[in-house]
């Protein structure tokens, strides 16, 4: 007699070979390649992206114009490339001060806020000179820290050689980016003054704080170190800068003062990096025009130079 006897389970618990499962390390070292992988491709964007992100240029000149008098002029260059400027001279401008106007990033010398500035100081009495950089405002080519800086040297040497103004009635201004352009310009020429509007100690400063989980001073080709070449600058510095700026920190601005040697003087201002000059226009200009007249730029109330500096 045969004894029925059920035949050995072989199902899908019972697999002749185990079943593939994956190991912890193999699932560590496979989320560190994807994260490696992905990091490297966040570096290789902002290497490639730095001329957008760094200057934001490409932009026409627009539409917007001064309401007052203003000339379009051509700068003669030795390398023969195209570069304009608008003049805007004081209603008053025999023997007035000339401001060699330097502007920032994601803007043109048409920009409002630009626009703006020069209306003010040709109120002060003061004679408004506004180069366009390579790369802006129509202009061919791609803008990197030293074109800023040959297109600001251009303009420098239309005044002095052009013109023929002396530097001790030459003030350069730079604005934002336009600072650290103007720190460059003024700490290799001769200038009565240097007024440094929202200026950072240094791009890559700032890209460090944008992006702080990067290598931003080892991937970064336009330093624009102002706080490195500062020390050079032999003229008075005013700086304006906002507690408000969300995109330079006044700490930025702190920093590059404490930098600065000689004379110089911090004014801080209300309505953040675009709005200080409409927002706190009075102290804004008023501390312009104190500094201006206390280094003998221009008259004090009485009609004589001099006067006490607004800190």
């Amino acid at each position: 007699m045969h004894h029925w006897r059920a035949e050995k389970y072989t199902g899908p618990e019972r697999r002749k070979y185990p079943r593939w499962r994956p190991r912890p390390l193999r699932v560590i070292v496979a989320l560190l390649l994807i994260a490696a992988m992905c990091y490297g491709g966040a570096v290789l964007y902002l290497v490639t992206q730095e001329t957008n992100l760094v200057f934001q240029a490409g932009r026409t000149l627009g539409e917007s114009r001064p309401s007052f008098p203003y000339q379009q002029i051509d700068i003669p260059r030795s390398d023969g490339a195209r570069q304009f400027a608008w003049i805007m001279r004081a209603a008053s401008s025999d023997g007035a001060p000339w401001v060699l106007f330097l502007h920032g990033n994601a803007a043109t010398i048409a920009a409002r806020v630009n626009i703006a500035h020069y209306a003010e100081l040709r109120n002060l009495g003061l004679n408004v000179i506004a180069p366009e950089y390579r790369g802006f405002g129509g202009l061919e080519g791609l803008p990197t820290e030293s074109i800023l800086a040959a297109d600001a040297r251009a303009a420098y040497d239309y005044i002095r050689n052009v013109l023929r103004i002396p530097a001790s009635r030459l003030v350069i201004y730079g604005w934002s980016l336009g600072s650290a352009v103007a720190v460059n310009l003024a700490s290799g020429a001769e200038t009565s003054a240097l007024i440094l509007e929202g200026a950072p100690s240094s791009v890559i400063a700032i890209g460090q704080l944008q992006y702080p989980f990067f290598p931003i001073r080892l991937i970064m080709r336009n330093h624009f170190d102002s706080i490195g070449k500062i020390d050079r600058v032999r003229a008075p510095i005013l700086f304006l800068h906002s507690p408000e700026d969300a995109v330079i920190p006044i700490a930025e601005g702190r920093r590059l003062y404490e930098a600065a040697p000689r004379d110089k003087t911090f004014v801080e201002v209300r309505g953040g990096h675009v709005d200080a000059t409409t927002a706190d226009a009075e102290r804004f200009y008023g501390a312009i025009r104190s500094f201006l007249i206390a280094h003998h730029l221009l008259p004090g109330e009485d009609g004589a130079s001099g006067g006490r500096l607004v800190r």
